[in-house]
């Protein structure tokens, strides 16, 4: 009879525990569905990897961990911040461990469930793969992903949860990159002062007014060619900006070999445009106004230069005009964005 009960026991405290945790058949991760902006177009999810409220926590937590450097000390949140529309303030080139300096100004991190390529040369393709990039490079995280995720499952948090997000044995480089890039796509941009004056919500200043008229004006900034007014302010183009003769960096052609695409940069989105400062590829410009006059003045007659830019002539813009253009860019900076409390540390 002792024996007996002791078993009974034994097992209700066993089923007792097993209710705190989910079976691998239990686990129903909750679908999140993107809140589109009225002038974006569709978002593109990938079947393999639907948005849930536990992916996104987990993609979240990963983001800014820096269990996912070779030595602990960096995360990725480390070189996009999110109160600089998740670039690295004022840093030309991002420092990584060890000291380790990078070649390429840190891209921002927002709306991006809507690019089709990713880095400055395009080098991968979703956003999934684009994780792995800054997790192995050696003058950004470098870290070994075997090493990466037995950490991640000797971690007293995450096997948990990767099996609340993913299921039994998850915890994967594939569910590592899938996680990111769920957090990467509720990144979500599109409450500036601008898209609240197209709403009919505000107005715009004279200066900034005049400012949007030439930034659409072919023969004056005609940024509207490649900046598409409206929604991404992108039309996610490789661009050669004639920035020199001969590039140091050769951009796209590094990712093709095509000899057309040397000195080809992304075009980068102009939202948030006032705080990502430094600015090209190269983080070679410390203010918007150096930007625009690279391209009233500045830009050199390379063979793969844009035809947009190409055609237009040097010193079309006058020092007023410029500053108007200026003016209407920071009418771009979306302040709920940047203190969003869904996109910092968890």
């Amino acid at each position: 009879m002792r024996a007996f009960i002791a078993s009974f026991l034994i097992l209700s405290a066993l089923s007792a525990c097993k209710k705190d945790e989910p079976t691998a058949f239990e686990v129903k991760p909750k679908p999140i569905v993107l809140d589109i902006p009225a002038d974006f177009p569709a978002a593109s999810i990938p079947a393999d990897n639907p948005l849930t409220e536990e992916g996104i926590y987990l993609g979240r937590k990963l983001f800014f961990d820096p269990i996912l450097s070779g030595d602990n000390t960096i995360s990725c949140a480390s070189c996009h911040v999110q109160s600089a529309a998740f670039v690295d303030p004022a840093a030309q080139f991002s420092v990584g461990i060890n000291g380790a300096v990078g070649t390429r100004n840190a891209m921002p991190l927002f709306n991006l469930a809507w690019g089709p390529g990713f880095f400055w040369d395009g080098g991968a393709k979703n956003l999934e793969s684009q994780v792995l990039g800054p997790i192995t490079n050696p003058v950004e995280m470098h870290e070994n992903l075997d090493d990466a995720i037995n950490e991640l499952k000797a971690h007293p948090e995450y096997p948990y949860l990767f099996f609340k997000a993913f299921g039994s044995n998850s915890v994967t480089t594939a569910n590592l990159m899938r996680a990111i890039a769920q957090f990467e796509r509720t990144l979500i941009s599109a409450n500036s002062k601008y898209d609240r004056y197209i709403k009919g919500q505000t107005t715009l200043t004279d200066q900034e007014l005049n400012g949007l008229n030439l930034f659409t004006d072919m023969n004056k900034g005609d940024c509207n060619h490649c900046h598409a007014l409206g929604g991404l302010f992108t039309d996610f183009g490789f661009r050669n900006t004639g920035l020199d003769f001969e590039y140091a960096d050769q951009g796209r052609y590094l990712i093709t070999l095509n000899e057309a695409d040397k000195g080809k940069f992304k075009t980068p989105s102009l939202r948030n445009i006032a705080l990502t400062a430094p600015y090209m590829h190269d983080g070679r410009f410390a203010t918007l106004m150096e930007c625009i006059q690279h391209y009233n003045t500045g830009f050199v007659m390379h063979p793969n230069l844009d035809p947009a830019l190409a055609f237009l002539p040097q010193g079309r813009m006058t020092p007023q005009e410029m500053e108007d253009i200026v003016a209407f860019l920071q009418t771009l900076t979306d302040s709920t964005f940047i203190y969003n409390s869904k996109f910092s540390a968890p």
